[in-house]
């Protein structure tokens, strides 16, 4: 089986271990801070994601959220890039927007990737020939106007950032047409890859490569465009972020790109 059909098929299996979780009462801590939330959803998801990926590739290196799995991703050889539950915090307040997302990676470069979002019923994924949302064909939107984009504000991570965070989100509510906040990054750039966004924007340093990498490749496969927030190629620790549809992706770093750089 191919990287990325293996990929599709754990985060499939992954997915619904999470689902059958999915609004019982489970157990809640929390990691870094009181929001950064856990549950046995999430470790009993990676478990599933990782024995479905070990039986097509039982040498697999792992690169994961949870556990002492690899928290990077390395420079040459294969990977395993998993979230099994991205939005936890959605997750475990009952609100439907969560994802269960598996990357495939060779040396350095993702060549399958899934994001599935079992409590709305959407599956985005792309491999080297298709880019598909429910098995259909999707593309970025064709918006060109930023006066009219709907945008989304994505990766917050702690306290100690959020001025930062605050300066993105005043930013992209006078810049652009809507802002968003859905607090899923894996499901927010799915929503740019299919065209219900135009654009996604984060101020964050160094994001984890669960949050990024399946996302990114999913926009870039339906046409779209990924960079840091100064318009350079992105990469997994590249400092902030910004997916659009392309169209006119200059005018939107032009808007956000000197967000990350004001002090308090």
């Amino acid at each position: 089986m191919s990287r990325h059909e293996t990929a599709h098929h754990a985060a499939l299996e992954g997915s619904e271990v999470a689902h059958r979780l999915y609004r019982i009462e489970l157990s809640v801590t929390t990691k870094d801070s009181a929001m950064d939330y856990v549950t046995r959803a999430d470790t009993e998801t990676q478990c599933r994601i990782i024995d479905r990926i070990v039986e097509d590739y039982p040498d697999a290196t792992i690169v994961g959220e949870e556990g002492d799995e690899l928290k990077s991703v390395p420079a040459d050889g294969s990977a395993w890039v998993i979230d099994p539950i991205d939005g936890t915090s959605n997750f475990v307040h009952d609100i439907p927007f969560w994802a269960t997302t598996v990357a495939a990676v060779q040396d350095g470069d993702t060549v399958g990737a899934t994001t599935i979002m079992p409590a709305l019923g959407n599956t985005y994924s792309a491999g080297p020939d298709r880019v598909t949302l429910n098995g259909n064909r999707m593309t970025v939107s064709e918006k060109t106007a930023v006066e009219e984009f709907k945008v989304a504000a994505i990766l917050r991570y702690g306290p100690e950032r959020d001025d930062v965070f605050g300066d993105l989100l005043s930013t992209l509510i006078q810049e652009f047409g809507d802002l968003r906040r859905l607090g899923c990054a894996q499901g927010t750039l799915g929503m740019v890859a299919s065209g219900s966004l135009d654009a996604a924007v984060s101020t964050q340093p160094n994001p984890n490569p669960w949050d990024t990498i399946a996302g990114v490749y999913l926009v870039e496969r339906a046409g779209g465009t990924v960079t840091d927030i100064a318009g350079d190629p992105w990469t997994p620790d590249a400092d902030g972020f910004v997916a659009s549809n392309g169209q006119v992706h200059d005018a939107v770093i032009e808007r956000v790109s000197d967000v990350s750089n004001r002090k308090k």
